[in-house]
């Protein structure tokens, strides 16, 4: 008679936190004020804030968008604030930044608004890899979320998770 096959990790208290289930849909976008320079480094007031007031800016709805410059060009704190200003009825959101900070500034919000007292005093595994842009900073901010109330938190995959916290 051979022994049955049990599956211990579908058994295990285990909870996996997988962050791409929190990944909020829309799309991403990098809007660059280079091309809005006069010769690619100067900002030309008058004409910049022409630009502003021209631009449909309704193609950002429902968008995430980071503002970004990718010349040398000192730009005005107010230009990225009046482009924003222009951008709020439509973009769920705006930084000013790469692509991943913008990510990062996503994920902080999902996760300050996760409720994370249902894993108290359980084990818990985040996932590792994931097939989204879920950004390294992500991780940090839910692990030290985690770790007032998780029994243990371990990285990785059930079968292959690497300790990093334990409750005494």
């Amino acid at each position: 008679m051979q022994d049955e096959i049990i599956n211990r990790v579908a058994n295990s208290k285990l909870i996996t936190i997988n962050l791409e289930d929190y990944y909020p849909q829309g799309k991403r976008v990098l809007f660059d004020i280079k091309e809005w320079l006069f010769e690619g480094f100067v900002l030309r007031e008058k004409d910049f804030r022409e630009q502003v007031k021209l631009f449909d800016w309704s193609q950002y709805k429902d968008a995430y968008v980071a503002l970004t410059c990718s010349s040398d060009a000192i730009i005005p704190a107010w230009a990225f604030i009046l482009i924003s200003l222009h951008l709020e009825p439509f973009a769920k959101k705006i930084v000013i930044g790469n692509l991943e900070l913008l990510e990062t500034s996503i994920f902080q919000d999902v996760l300050n608004i996760l409720d994370v007292s249902e894993f108290a005093n359980k084990p818990i595994i985040i996932k590792g890899c994931s097939k989204k842009p879920v950004p390294q900073n992500a991780y940090i901010m839910l692990a030290n979320k985690l770790k007032p109330f998780a029994q243990s938190i371990m990285y990785g995959e059930a079968c292959s998770s690497v300790p990093l916290f334990k409750s005494k």
